[in-house]
């Protein structure tokens, strides 16, 4: 989940009806993890590409990123291609959102968000599969998007229709040996849950946003682990308050002055055997404070996990 003021938002030789009986182990194997102490950052392509924005992100001593892009055609290929080897850099994943308006609140946020938006779904699912084909140009294993409030009554007619776009998008992503990744936080786990046994395949995972339950109030990343920990491929590591005006979300805040508790949180991965990459999603810092808040999460991640 962004703020308003930002986005105003291997190859396996399967089929598509195929991918359905791959066991797990084997998508999960095709993820280019990091190393379980390299703490990765999550961050936006910026209006001056590629090669500027991993400059950006190297200085600060990253190596390992999530990047989040609005542009997936395939004139991205070598400039990605050119700035990962340039910095040394390990794309986990691509993330977007695809075309049309997006309003992050509990009213028109119900309506436009993802794929649950009538409107916008067939061409946001152009946009995921161009991105899987970008990614899978750059060698890259996994990509991600908002899917929205995904209806929690099973009896929805949206419900069944998001699940037959998620059904193309997933079956497509398989065909290159990807994993596609639902960002969490819209939806309570245990809808969240049903949509991914709902569409079948095995190569799905959560994106787990650390702060996005609780900026919801969809629940706490501590118990949604209890539901859908197993589906967890990546953690980003945000912190946040839950809402107290049933119109807007819930605040971002820095990582540690939320509601996370990142120690419990932790300590509960380790002992799930959770070894995909940790990443720094900041998103809600004031101006110039960005890259500050940063490497304060970093140090106190490090601690927790090392």
């Amino acid at each position: 989940m962004a703020p308003i003021t930002r986005r105003n938002f291997l190859q396996l030789s399967v089929t598509a009806a195929a991918a359905v009986n791959i066991a797990p182990s084997e998508f999960t194997s095709a993820i280019v993890s990091a190393n379980n102490s390299k703490i990765g950052i999550y961050v936006d392509l910026d209006s001056n590409g590629v090669d500027s924005t991993f400059e950006r992100i190297s200085k600060l001593g990253f190596s390992s990123c999530e990047l989040y892009t609005d542009r997936y055609e395939s004139d991205m290929i070598e400039p990605l291609k050119a700035a990962m080897k340039k910095y040394n850099m390990e794309v986990l994943a691509l993330f977007t959102l695809g075309p049309g308006p997006t309003t992050w609140d509990f009213y028109q946020g119900q309506e436009n968000i993802g794929l649950v938006c009538r409107e916008y779904r067939e061409a946001r699912v152009q946009a995921i599969m161009q991105l899987s084909d970008l990614a899978k140009a750059c060698g890259i294993k996994m990509v991600e998007t908002h899917v929205g409030y995904i209806p929690e009554n099973p009896n929805d007619p949206n419900y069944s229709e998001t699940i037959e776009a998620l059904k193309r998008i997933v079956s497509y992503c398989a065909k290159s040996g990807q994993i596609f990744l639902y960002h969490a936080g819209q939806e309570s786990p245990t809808t969240a849950l049903r949509a991914i046994r709902d569409v079948g395949f095995e190569n799905q995972g959560i994106g787990m946003d650390t702060a996005n339950l609780i900026m919801y109030d969809r629940g706490h990343p501590f118990h949604a682990l209890d539901v859908y920990g197993k589906y967890v491929k990546i953690v980003s590591c945000k912190d946040g308050v839950y809402p107290v005006d049933p119109r807007n979300l819930g605040r971002e805040v820095q990582i540690g002055q939320g509601k996370v508790d990142f120690p419990s949180l932790i300590r509960k991965l380790k002992g799930t055997g959770y070894k995909g990459p940790v990443i720094i999603e900041r998103e809600g810092a004031a101006e110039g404070q960005w890259e500050k808040d940063v490497c304060q999460s970093r140090e106190f991640l490090e601690k927790l996990i090392n």
